[in-house]
Formats: C-alpha cells, sequence, structure tokens
C-alpha cells in the first residue's frame, strides 16, 4: 500500500464518505417504514468510487450516472435536501419530486443524471464530451456503469466513438460482482479492460475498497483527458452492502457474505485506519466528524418525510408540449 498522497484532503475524503454511508443506512431504514415511493438502490459499500473520482471535477465537468445514483449525486456536490426530498417524491425535490430515487439530477453541479435504462449513461456521456472538444473547451466528462451495463451494444459503439473522434471522455465500471441477482462471472466474458484496450482505449483496474487508489488513479485520467489525450477505462471493484435493490432477497448471495465484505472490504474502515495509523487524523476528529454526517442525514431524511407533495398544476410543467399535429 503507498503512503498516503500529501495532495488528498484527508479530512474532505472521510467527510463525504461518512456523508453518503450515513445517508444510505439511514435511507435503508426509512425505506423499510414504507413511506417511499418506488424502487430504490443503494450506494453504501461503494463510496470510494464516487468520492475519490468526484475530487477531481469541476462543477462544468459532466457526470451521467445509473440506477443507482445517491452516492455520485452527493459526491458531485449535490444537496442532501434536495436529494431526500426526491427520493420522497416531495416538494423541493432537485427534480421537483417527478424524477425519484433513479431519476436524481443537478445540473448545475454538473450531475446530469440518474438513468433506470442499464449502460444508458454511456452515450450521454460521449455527448458531453463531443460538446466540450466542439466548444474548445477542456471539461471532461464521466460515465458510470455496472457489470450490466458492460454487455450493453451501445456501450461498445459509445467507446469506439470515443475514441475515434480522441473524446475527453472516462468509462467508469463500479463492477460490484452482479448484475441485478447474475454473479457477472456468469454472464461477462472476459476482462472489462482488456474489452476497452480492443478500441484502443488505455484501461486501469482499481480496488474501490481504496478511496487512495481511486484518486490517485483517477487524478491522473483526468489530466489525460483535459491535456487532449482521449478517452480512457476505469474497472473500479467495488463492494455492495445492500441487495440489488431495497427488498431484495437476496437469495443469490453466499451465507455470510455480506457480512464478510463489512468486515474486511468497508472503504471507510480502511481509510479511518490507515490516516489514524499515518497521523494524518486523530480519532476525536472523526469521531465528530461522524457525528456531524449523522446529524446531516438524519435532518434530510426527516424534512423529506415531513415534506407536502408537489401541487397537482406541477403536472403541466417540465412536459413536452405539442400545439397542432403535425
Amino acid at each position: 500500500m503507498s503512503a498516503l498522497p500529501d495532495g488528498l484532503d484527508v479530512h474532505g475524503t472521510y467527510r463525504m464518505m461518512r456523508l453518503l454511508r450515513e445517508f444510505e443506512d439511514q435511507m435503508h431504514v426509512a425505506i423499510a417504514r414504507g413511506t417511499v415511493p418506488g424502487f430504490t438502490h443503494l450506494y453504501a459499500g461503494e463510496e470510494a468510487s464516487a468520492v475519490g473520482i468526484c475530487m477531481h471535477l469541476r462543477d462544468t465537468d459532466v457526470l451521467c450516472s445509473t440506477h443507482r445514483a445517491h452516492g455520485h449525486f452527493l459526491a458531485k456536490g449535490g444537496d442532501i435536501k434536495a436529494l431526500a426530498l426526491e427520493i420522497f417524491g416531495k416538494q423541493g425535490g432537485c427534480c421537483g419530486g417527478k424524477g425519484g430515487s433513479m431519476h436524481v439530477a443537478d445540473w448545475s453541479r454538473g450531475m446530469w443524471g440518474a438513468n433506470a435504462i442499464i449502460g444508458a449513461s454511456v452515450p450521454h456521456a460521449v455527448g458531453a464530451g463531443f460538446a466540450f472538444q466542439y466548444r474548445g473547451e477542456d471539461g471532461v466528462a464521466v460515465s458510470f456503469g455496472g457489470d450490466g451495463a458492460s454487455n450493453q451494444g451501445a456501450g461498445f459503439e459509445s467507446m469506439n466513438l470515443a475514441k475515434i473522434l480522441n473524446l475527453p471522455v472516462l468509462f467508469v465500471l463500479e463492477d460490484n460482482g452482479y448484475a441485478e441477482t447474475t454473479a457477472a462471472s456468469w454472464a461477462c466474458a472476459g476482462n472489462p479492460v482488456a474489452r476497452a484496450a480492443g478500441f484502443g482505449i488505455p484501461g486501469v483496474e482499481v480496488d474501490g475498497t481504496d478511496v487512495v487508489d481511486v484518486w490517485t488513479k483517477f487524478g491522473a485520467g483526468v489530466a489525460h483527458a483535459r491535456a487532449g489525450k482521449g478517452p480512457m477505462f476505469f474497472h473500479v471493484r467495488v463492494p455492495i452492502f445492500h441487495g440489488h435493490y431495497e427488498g431484495d432477497p437476496e437469495t443469490y448471495r453466499a451465507p455470510g457474505e455480506v457480512k464478510a465484505l463489512r468486515e474486511n472490504a468497508d472503504c471507510l474502515g480502511k481509510f479511518r485506519a490507515r490516516v489514524l495509523a499515518a497521523g494524518r487524523a486523530e480519532a476525536g476528529a472523526l469521531e465528530a466528524i461522524d457525528a456531524e454526517c449523522a446529524g446531516a442525514a438524519a435532518a434530510a431524511i426527516a424534512k423529506a418525510a415531513d415534506a407536502p407533495f408537489p401541487p397537482l398544476e406541477s403536472l403541466k410543467t417540465h412536459v413536452l408540449s405539442r400545439s397542432q399535429e403535425v
């Protein structure tokens, strides 16, 4: 394990990962009460990926997410209260309470949105990358996808176009080992990095339980893209601490699997132990961050639970209108 980089904001990194974890774990409890509409897919266990990546991104950079988007939204700078309101379908949500968990977005932060369609974020990111290049800007577009998305044809077409046009697009595969309820070993042939190499796109294996590894490797990728050197691919191996969706019986997972992951592959626990051992943080400071983040998550969820639903007239806004038949 390499030394902690001097340029890494230890307290800020820990705070953001803890905020993501607190929000998801408390949302897990709230969902069990039956007051949250629609399907929800929690990000707990994967925090190092979103945080290590988004620390290198500007508000003007574009992030295109998946159905498992809460962590990406918060790490990109989205407001936790607006996120909670959206998940509850309430007025004041980041999308007006109309999108729900799988469609959160904040364009002011470059969070172009979650997408319930597997792999759909990949071509969107390529479009954003093309716009940056066309306008002569040094922006970067990031596409997130899972192991299920890695088999989508649109993803391969997008990678091909990104390489042909030398676009500033960074493809991120968050591989938690399961495409919904099917083990990736049953459905994904070959190595994802080797697949990217088939398009001439350089790829990197990343330990998604080690935020330092994510931060270091993705930082090099962002510099690569901003310098006009074209796309890169990141295979980030991450654990997942909850089911594919909330209410998932998880019968496809081995007995004791999640317990072992929480004990041995928790990015928060690993980072905490590492910074304490290196003398870069004190236990008291980290405990204060824990309490701060727990309070922020609890306040956001409580506010969302009590907030009003959007007024009926809002159903007529943000929809395409045709004044006449063509």
